[in-house]
């Protein structure tokens, strides 16, 4: 589900007008001790006589396979994840520093009222003072995103990029970022001044409607941007996924690979795009470093997805997480701009300067929300992971697939642990529903 991954992550940032700003000052022994890429022997390999001799109990059988990670392996990933908890509370922090220097500093107010007064049309000034915000976001997180997304990386060895390749990219998303927000704050102010009581019900419809418009051009316009996207070689494994594509509905005439290396060490593979924009494709990383049965199970797994309309499923439970939060920030913002809207040179919320002050009151209450939309994902993905099964039939294959997500996916979380911060379900959740599945439905020797 990388596609709508993408799209639910930049419609949020979109909706909460802030681009994903996120960082923290490393510990210096996390960082010393990811310093050094991860281990080609991170997972002891077997043989098929080892996987055909496992335990028939599903528990001792995914014990059996997690207890082949290294305890360097584990250890780095852990490292790795749980440093993401405190990157979601800085990413919070970072949007309501940047909101309040663009309220409260005589800078940003003049650039505001520069906004203000360019063109004699409204639909001009919002436009402007839209696209100011996007680049004065990017510009005052770019110190916290270059550790995140460029020193974090390396230092856990998943990143592939010389500094210049991935700063030419943040400038594309940048340039993307300039292209869409504008347009998302020109519609969300319309609706703000055509419906002052109840602007937030409109403004989830332009949501929902930005977010049905990425999922049809991302796969066409976007990602092409980022990567070069070929048809995979003509092998039994790709006619293996075109039958079970067709075999499920997935209107694709073919199976496409994309150059992934060139960014990340990754796995990873998606069914993406609506309607006539939906293809397969899998990442080369996915390609070289997995087996058929591995890269079935993978891609059963994509197709469960579509075949199970989790877009459509998630356009709808995310259409109402997004509509109680910008329920809530109508009242929020409201308030806040009664109080010190003299101070931020604020008429009311229908004033686009009022920007900053809906980004920061929803940035607060998704972070609030991350155990329900996290929920909401995991769930589809289990789902998707018992369809998987049931269509390609390669229960060791996810397995040991998933053993290679555990590099940045911690292993065995606490349920509650799992439950709040995990939006895929971890290593120990899956492999122990794939050998349960193996165990009932594999023929008995």
């Amino acid at each position: 589900m990388t596609t709508l991954s993408r799209s639910i992550a930049l419609l949020c940032s979109l909706v909460a007008l802030a681009l994903s700003l996120a960082g923290s000052p490393a510990r210096a022994e996390e960082v010393a001790a990811s310093a050094v890429p991860v281990a080609s022997n991170a997972i002891a390999p077997v043989t098929d006589a080892w996987r055909a001799a496992l335990p028939q109990d599903p528990e001792a059988a995914t014990q059996a396979y997690l207890a082949r990670l290294s305890p360097q392996a584990r250890a780095r990933s852990d490292a790795y994840f749980e440093g993401g908890y405190r990157l979601s509370l800085w990413n919070v922090l970072l949007t309501l520093a940047i909101s309040w220097v663009l309220l409260q500093t005589r800078p940003a107010q003049a650039a505001r009222r520069w906004c203000e007064r360019l063109g004699k049309r409204r639909f001009v000034q919002v436009l402007a003072y839209g696209a100011f915000f996007v680049l004065a976001s990017w510009l005052l997180s770019l110190p916290l995103t270059i550790y995140q997304g460029f020193v974090r990386e390396h230092a856990y060895g998943m990143a592939t990029q010389t500094f210049a390749a991935w700063f030419g990219e943040q400038l594309m998303s940048l340039g993307v970022a300039l292209l869409i927000g504008p347009l998302f704050v020109l519609a969300l102010y319309t609706v703000i001044r055509r419906f002052p009581r109840h602007w937030w019900l409109g403004a989830t419809v332009v949501a929902m409607g930005f977010m049905v418009a990425l999922l049809m051009l991302a796969p066409v316009y976007i990602e092409p941007l980022f990567n070069t996207y070929k048809p995979l070689a003509d092998t039994p494994v790709k006619q293996s996924i075109l039958a079970m594509a067709h075999a499920n509905g997935v209107p694709a005439s073919n199976v496409y690979e994309f150059d992934a290396s060139r960014q990340t060490t990754r796995v990873s593979a998606n069914v993406s795009g609506l309607w006539g924009t939906a293809s397969v494709r899998l990442n080369d990383n996915l390609l070289h470093k997995s087996s058929d049965p591995e890269i079935l199970a993978v891609v059963g797994h994509e197709i469960g997805h579509f075949a199970m309309n989790h877009i459509a499923v998630s356009l709808v439970e995310f259409g109402l997480v997004i509509a109680a939060a910008l329920a809530f920030v109508a009242w929020a913002s409201t308030a806040l701009s009664s109080r010190y809207g003299e101070r931020w040179q604020l008429a009311s919320v229908q004033d686009v300067g009022s920007l900053p002050l809906l980004a920061a009151v929803f940035s607060v209450v998704m972070l609030f929300a991350t155990p329900v939309t996290n929920t909401i994902t995991r769930t589809m993905e289990v789902e998707a992971d018992l369809y998987g099964l049931n269509l390609a039939r390669e229960p060791d294959g996810e397995a040991e697939a998933l053993l290679k997500l555990v590099e940045y996916r911690k292993a065995e979380p606490g349920p509650l642990e799992e439950m709040v911060f995990f939006d895929h379900p971890s290593a120990h959740t899956r492999i122990y529903n794939a050998m349960r599945w193996k165990a009932q439905m594999q023929p008995k020797p």
